[in-house]
Order: C-alpha cells, then sequence, then structure tokens
C-alpha cells in the first residue's frame, strides 16, 4: 500500500492490521553504534497501549515489541531495524455487525471505495493500533535527540471546552501524574469528570494535544517545499482522528498587526517573544518549538445513529465493542513521537547541507 512510510533520512515503514496477526515496521536510516535502551521504548509503547486507564478502551494488549534486526547488543548497527508487535486480544465478533455497515465520519466507506474492499475488524488498516508502530520509532527517536540536548514536552490541553490557560514546558512526571495526561491538576480532574460523562452518555468527545520542544538548534527545515513547520503538520495529520494544526500564535495570529506579532531579537539572536513557535521561513531559529494537534470525537459511538449499507440502504447503526471515549490520554505519546521522527530526520538532513 502507498502512503505506508515516512521520512527522509530516518524513515519507518509500517504494516499490519487492528485485528491481524501483527503489526511492525523497518526502520531505516538509523546510526550505527547508539546504545539504545530497550526498557524506556517499552515504557513509550505502555504509554499508548489501550486498557491502560478507566479513560480508556478496555482492549487488553501487552504491546510487546519484538526486535528483529538492526539491533546488536543494545547497540544500533546501522542497517534496517525491524519490529513486530502481536495481536493478543483480538475479539472480531464485536464488528460482525458492521461488515456491510459503514460507520458515518468512520474511514470505512472511503476504504471500501478506494480498494473495494475493506478490512472491517477494528477498522483494519485505518485503525488506531498502527500508530503503535510510529511510537516505537519515536522512542528510538527521541533517545538520539536526548543525547544532543533536544526535549520534548507533549501533554493534553484541551478536552471539549475545558482548557489550559498556558503553554509551557512542562516534566514527564507532572503530565504522567493524571491518567489523563494534563499537567495542570485542577483543569485535569475537570477533563477527567467530563470524559466519564461522556462515556456513561455512550458518546465521545475531542479536544487538543501540545507539544513544546526545545534545545533545537538553529537552521533545521528545507525550504521551500520541506519547511520544518509543514512537515510537522504532515506528520501531525497523518495520525487518526486528527482535524487541525496550529503552531505558534496560528490563527490567533489573525487579530494581530505585525507589530505586535513580530518576534523582537535580543543580543543573543533569541527573541523577546515566540509567536512564530521556533520556525521562522519553514527553517528552526533556535527558540522552543511549540504547535497544538486538534483531535476529533471518535467516530465509533454507543449510540443509534443512522448510516448506510453497501447496497445503499438507509439503516440504523449502534456501535458495540472496546472504544475510546476520547482519544486524547492515548495520542500524546503518537504526537510525541511523530514530532521525535520529523525533528531527527532534519537533523540528519541538515548534515548534509554544509560541509
Amino acid at each position: 500500500m502507498a502512503g505506508s512510510s515516512y521520512g527522509t533520512l530516518f524513515k519507518i515503514s509500517t504494516f499490519g492490521e487492528s485485528h491481524g496477526e501483527a503489526i511492525g515496521g523497518v526502520i531505516d536510516g538509523v546510526p550505527a553504534n547508539f546504545q539504545l535502551d530497550l526498557v524506556a521504548i517499552q515504557n513509550e509503547l505502555n504509554r499508548r497501549k489501550p486498557g491502560q486507564s478507566e479513560l480508556t478502551t478496555p482492549r487488553s494488549e501487552s504491546d510487546h515489541v519484538q526486535f528483529l534486526s538492526g539491533i546488536f547488543e543494545g547497540k544500533t548497527t546501522g542497517t534496517p531495524i525491524g519490529f513486530m508487535i502481536p495481536n493478543t486480544n483480538v475479539k472480531s465478533a464485536d464488528y460482525d455487525h458492521m461488515k456491510d455497515v459503514f460507520r458515518p465520519s468512520h474511514a470505512d466507506f472511503t476504504y471500501q471505495h478506494k480498494y473495494g474492499l475493506r478490512d472491517y475488524r477494528g477498522g483494519g488498516r485505518s485503525s488506531a493500533r498502527e500508530t503503535a508502530c510510529r511510537v516505537v520509532a519515536g522512542a528510538i527517536a527521541k533517545q538520539m535527540l536526548q543525547s544532543i540536548g533536544i526535549q520534548l514536552s507533549t501533554y493534553v490541553s484541551q478536552v471539549g471546552t475545558i482548557a489550559m490557560n498556558n503553554k509551557e514546558f512542562y516534566s514527564l512526571s507532572a503530565i504522567e501524574a493524571t491518567p489523563v495526561r494534563c499537567p495542570e491538576a485542577t483543569v485535569a480532574a475537570q477533563m477527567i469528570a467530563r470524559i466519564e460523562e461522556i462515556k456513561h452518555m455512550g458518546d465521545s468527545i475531542g479536544g487538543a494535544v501540545q507539544c513544546v520542544i526545545t534545545g533545537v538548534p538553529v537552521g533545521l527545515g528545507e525550504p521551500v517545499f520541506d519547511k520544518l513547520h509543514a512537515e510537522l503538520g504532515k506528520a501531525m495529520l497523518s495520525i487518526n482522528a486528527v482535524k487541525g494544526f496550529e503552531i505558534g500564535s496560528g490563527f490567533a495570529s489573525l487579530g494581530m498587526t505585525g507589530s505586535e506579532h513580530n518576534d523582537v531579537f535580543l543580543a543573543n539572536g533569541q527573541t523577546k517573544t515566540n509567536f512564530s513557535g521556533g520556525i521562522q521561513g519553514g527553517i528552526s531559529n533556535g527558540m522552543p518549538i511549540d504547535f497544538r494537534v486538534a483531535f476529533k470525537p471518535v467516530a465509533t459511538v454507543m449510540q443509534a445513529q443512522e448510516t448506510i449499507d453497501s447496497s445503499g440502504n438507509i439503516v440504523l447503526l449502534e456501535g458495540k465493542g472496546r472504544h475510546d471515549a476520547c482519544v486524547l490520554p492515548r495520542a500524546v505519546p503518537i504526537v510525541e513521537a511523530m514530532a521525535a521522527i520529523v525533528i531527527l530526520d532534519f537533523y540528519l538532513r541538515q548534515k548534509t547541507t554544509q560541509l
């Protein structure tokens, strides 16, 4: 299937479906002789896996990654890293009633018409289960970035209309302090209550994930078509349920004048403000990169809704099975993984720019 690979020098290709034997991937372009922390990689998967709290789907998957190549005695060999994650808790019968019916706002309809058939079990290839593969690649990228002083802070900043008022770099311990992964305790409590309310109603709710990246050197980005913020946007919009990407001041800049919005320079090359979100002209400027990703409510709801079947008949469909009422808590490590993949790829590309 075209479209299953991402990256230029640091590249991830994924395979597998939600209810197949396994999901997995191949990571190419990994520099050799880097000592990997395999426990840390598994910990990143544990942050994404289902069944981790009452706020997420009850599907129980260990998401244990098995590395097949590219690592020897804990170090990268410079050759492709192959890996797989077995699917161990599939309940395909939960989807039998959807075999010939298209869920509203889901990929069922478009996959059927694009390919002429679809794996209806758990959404097949369109399932967010595929994102576990990205988390593996992102976890490796994060370790390499950390070794050169680049750090990422990613957290839930909004659920429905409940939102944080600021965006800054938070510690992992602050983010992980609550199951919703919002670092502000008071706001997090409101978010949790809202998700539980929505879940009880058999409905779903969306929100936003904030990411702040520090330590990024000046110069990352390949104008004009591979601008850094353009690639970050593409990476985020490739994640299931993402409907929006906003960097720096984003849409708030519409109401500002140029003199208000300009990031005035300091003598050391930094800027007084950071409305640019750490990127100017498609190239990192050394300031923290900050962006926000908007997630829509999950399409599968436990309420009866009108839809159509494969014959074009109007039918009534009610969701069954195991689904997230809100994807935001589990989306945090996915957003962070994709951000790390993009930044590392551009860091390696920059190494080829100047002698």
